[in-house]
C-alpha cells in the first residue's frame, strides 16, 4: 500500500538509479530500458531528461520560479515578466509547466521526461524543453513520433498529450500507466495541504486559497476547457 509520504515525494523505499542523475521505480526501469533499446533498433534515441524528483527538488523548482531565477512561460510557450504577474497569475503559470511540490508525478518514479539526445547534438542545437523542440523541424519530432506509435506498447503513456486547462501540452512527458495508477489512486487534497501549510513554499497563501482548484485543475490535470 502506498502511503502519503511516498505519493508526496517525501520517501521512496522502490527507486532504482540508473545512473548518477536518474533514478526510476524499480518495476518501469526494465519496461523503459525495453522501449529505448526498440527505439534505438528503429534508428531513434530515447534519453531520458528528468526522472524521479522528491518534495525538495520540486520546492526549490517552485521557489526559484516565484522569485525569478527562473523563467515563467504562458501555454502557448512565450516568456512572462514575473514582475508583472500578480500572485494568482503566478500560480497558474508555474503550474502550467511545473507541479506542485507533492502534487508532481515524478515524486512517484514512475513518470520521467525523454529527449533525443543524438539529434540535439548532431544540430548543435541548445535544447530547452519546448513543444515545438518535439513538433515539425524540431531534433525531436522523429522520437515523439515514434512514441505515438510504440510507447503504448511498453506499457506507457503521455499524461499531458491534450491540453484541458491544466497542465500544458507535454509530449516528453511519459508514464508507466499501469504502476502509476497505484500512485493516483491514493492523491488526496489534504495531505497535500498538511505538507505545503508546513513548507517553506513561496506563495503559501494565494496557494492555500485556492487549492481545492488547484487539486482539481493541475495535481488531477482536470482542466477547465
Amino acid at each position: 500500500m502506498i502511503n502519503d509520504d511516498e505519493w508526496l515525494g517525501l520517501s521512496h523505499s522502490r527507486l532504482l538509479r540508473l545512473n548518477e542523475r536518474h533514478q526510476l521505480h524499480q518495476a518501469v526501469v526494465t519496461p523503459f530500458k525495453t522501449m529505448q533499446i526498440a527505439a534505438r533498433s528503429d534508428g531513434v534515441d530515447c534519453q531520458l531528461v528528468s526522472s524521479y524528483r522528491g518534495f525538495t527538488r520540486q520546492l526549490t523548482i517552485w521557489n526559484r520560479k516565484w522569485e525569478g531565477e527562473l523563467p515563467l512561460y504562458d501555454t502557448q510557450g512565450n516568456l512572462l515578466d514575473t514582475a508583472e504577474l500578480t500572485a494568482d497569475e503566478k500560480i497558474d503559470a508555474i503550474l502550467s509547466w511545473s507541479a506542485l511540490p507533492g502534487g508532481s508525478r515524478h515524486h512517484w518514479g514512475t513518470d520521467f521526461d525523454v529527449y533525443d539526445r543524438d539529434s540535439v547534438k548532431q544540430r548543435d542545437w541548445q535544447f530547452e524543453l519546448v513543444v515545438s523542440e518535439y513538433a515539425k523541424l524540431g531534433p525531436c519530432y522523429e522520437l515523439a513520433c515514434w512514441l505515438n506509435e510504440n510507447a503504448g506498447k511498453f506499457g506507457f503513456f503521455r499524461p499531458f498529450e491534450v491540453y484541458t486547462g491544466g497542465v500544458a501540452e507535454e509530449p516528453w512527458h511519459l508514464s508507466h500507466q499501469r504502476t502509476a495508477s497505484n500512485f493516483e489512486k491514493v492523491r488526496n487534497r489534504q495531505a497535500l495541504k498538511d505538507v505545503l501549510i508546513n513548507s517553506d513554499i513561496r506563495g503559501k497563501d494565494a496557494i492555500i486559497r485556492r487549492l481545492d482548484e488547484l487539486f482539481e485543475r493541475y495535481v488531477l490535470n482536470r482542466g477547465t476547457l
